[in-house]
């Protein structure tokens, strides 16, 4: 094929149709053609050469047009595209490295071979544009329900038309044993758009729990206007599920508007979702509270929630166990998915038991330590003591509220802690030393002798190697591991170090080492307070 007049004008009227077709731009069509034709000029008159083509927009003209740029002596490699300063002078003025020379070269004719290598490039360019207008198309997307119809059902995933792409059901986000023919509607969720070699993925899901969120609000107008938020939700796909809602208008029930004139909005969702059962559950800041919501229908006699290890102790009458657990423990599973927090649930028998054990222990270390008899022993526990600190160190008039304490009695219990204490602390230090722990460490403000005693064990000897480890280390912490949260044991978590302490502590020493400058510590708390940013924990 000959670049001649004759067709110039059909190289337009090309372009335009094949990006009418495909919906995208022509520009990027006719730059596809420039790229071909100059491949094809390349194989014409040499590959190393630089040929550049330019399609007029207008008439359809290709002017094919070869480039030399200037170089300095020792750095010619390619003849054909570069040239000396010496070289230019012949077809430039005053040439310098870096100028280019361009001068026009005859169009070429274009034999079979070329023709369908152009054609390649002009179809690869086509191809990519249509992807990238795909993902431009998707992206903003993710995050919201889209119908589609099924095209073909792979190893189990489900290919899903989506309108200008395809998307992928994978067979893991399908709920229960869903299957689906070719041309069957479908409705999903865009879980996820990636923009991969093969084009932009479009990843579908059913069994998201934002895929409920998100039915929700298209039946419950309250929802989509923001008068009711989802701020929670917990599903086990196909089975059960709970979600939890707040209203910002006090004449609305949450839970009601979700549940519709005799159960319409939420019938529409389970229908939805294959019959799935949905508990709807009104939301409240208080923890405790919300958990007592969320474990319905059980009944809950007491909880006791520890903040800072995210979990919470739920107390139930010995009848209602196996209904807060539920059936494979899906109760309580979703509870904790919904809250956030690690759930332990015991029946009163057991929390009994268990607190009667704790009383029995406590008592036989009072018993011990400060050679009391059991009844006074029972009552120190009875009045709230649990450690011989809290004895040695607290103020007397704690100890003179017991019956049967005097001044004298409470100085003389006083001392006996101060001394038993005294005692086990010469002892940890001895071991501590005996283990290698050195003076920087000793001299640190902050550890006690158990403390380094505990340090020295782990193998933490120096001032040097205190810095080193990290807050969770010291203070014990959460980690998700296959979706369940397992726990970090701390060296000093015995001693009720906290996160923040650990950090406190572990940055001290790092700056008596001269390893952190304590301005750069101001500054960043100063953009802490300026910029609203936070560091997270280390955990």
């Amino acid at each position: 094929m000959a670049i001649t007049s004759a067709n110039q004008l059909e190289l337009l009227q090309t372009a335009e149709a094949v990006a009418r077709e495909k919906m995208i731009d022509p520009e990027l069509v006719i730059e596809a053609m420039e790229e071909s034709l100059a491949r094809a000029a390349k194989s014409r008159y040499g590959m190393e050469m630089d040929i550049r083509v330019s399609i007029d927009r207008k008439t359809g003209k290709a002017t094919f047009k070869r480039f030399r740029t200037v170089v300095a002596d020792d750095e010619l490699e390619n003849y054909q595209a570069e040239f000396t300063v010496e070289q230019a002078k012949e077809y430039m003025d005053d040439p310098k490295i870096g100028d280019t020379f361009e001068e026009e070269v005859p169009p070429v004719e274009m034999g079979r071979i070329a023709a369908q290598s152009a054609k390649q490039v002009i179809l690869q360019k086509v191809r990519e544009a249509e992807r990238d207008r795909q993902y431009e198309e998707f992206k903003d997307r993710a995050g919201t329900i889209i119908n589609g119809v099924v095209k073909r059902e792979e190893y189990g995933n489900v290919i899903v038309d989506v309108g200008r792409g395809e998307g992928i059901l994978r067979r893991n986000e399908k709920i229960g044993r869903e299957s689906y023919r070719p041309n069957d509607r479908i409705r999903c969720y865009i879980k996820d758009v990636r923009r991969e070699a093969r084009g932009p993925q479009i990843f579908l899901s059913r069994t998201d729990p934002q895929f409920m969120a998100e039915l929700f609000k298209m039946e419950v107008p309250e929802i989509y206007d923001g008068i009711i938020e989802i701020k929670a939700v917990a599903r086990d796909p196909g089975s059960r599920a709970k979600i939890a809602v707040i209203s910002y208008d006090g004449s609305i029930d949450p839970v009601g508007a979700c549940v519709g004139m005799r159960g319409s909005r939420v019938q529409a969702v389970v229908n939805e979702l294959q019959g799935e059962k949905i508990d709807i559950i009104p939301w409240n800041e208080d923890a405790p509270t919300f958990l007592v919501n969320a474990l319905q229908p059980a009944e809950v006699s007491k909880v006791v929630l520890d903040e800072e290890a995210e979990r919470i102790e739920v107390v139930v009458p010995d009848e209602q166990l196996s209904l807060a657990i539920g059936r494979r423990g899906q109760n309580v599973r979703l509870a904790s998915q919904l809250t956030g927090l690690d759930i332990d649930i015991l029946t009163e028998a057991e929390e009994s038991e268990r607190r009667q054990k704790e009383f029995a222990e406590r008592t036989a270390l009072f018993m011990e330590s400060l050679d009391v008899d059991e009844f006074f022993a029972q009552l120190l526990v009875a009045e709230g003591f649990t450690s011989l600190e809290e004895v040695a160190y607290v103020e007397i008039d704690e100890l003179l509220v017991i019956d049967g304490v005097d001044e004298d009695t409470a100085n003389e219990l006083q001392a006996r802690a101060r001394d038993k204490l005294e005692a086990a602390n010469k002892k940890a230090m001895e071991h501590a030393r005996e283990l290698g722990v050195e003076d920087s460490l000793v001299a640190f403000e902050g550890l006690t002798p158990q403390m380094l005693e505990a340090l020295g064990e782990d193998g933490v000897k120096t001032l040097e190697d205190f810095a080193t480890c990290a807050d969770w280390e010291l203070s014990g912490g959460w980690t998700t591991v296959n979706g369940e949260r397992v726990k970090d044991e701390g060296v000093l978590e015995k001693f009720d170090v906290s996160l923040e302490e650990a950090q406190n502590m572990v940055m001290t020493a790092r700056i008596q080492l001269g390893w952190v400058d304590p301005a750069d510590l101001e500054g960043d708390e100063e953009e802490t307070e300026d910029g609203e940013t936070t560091a997270e924990a280390e955990v």
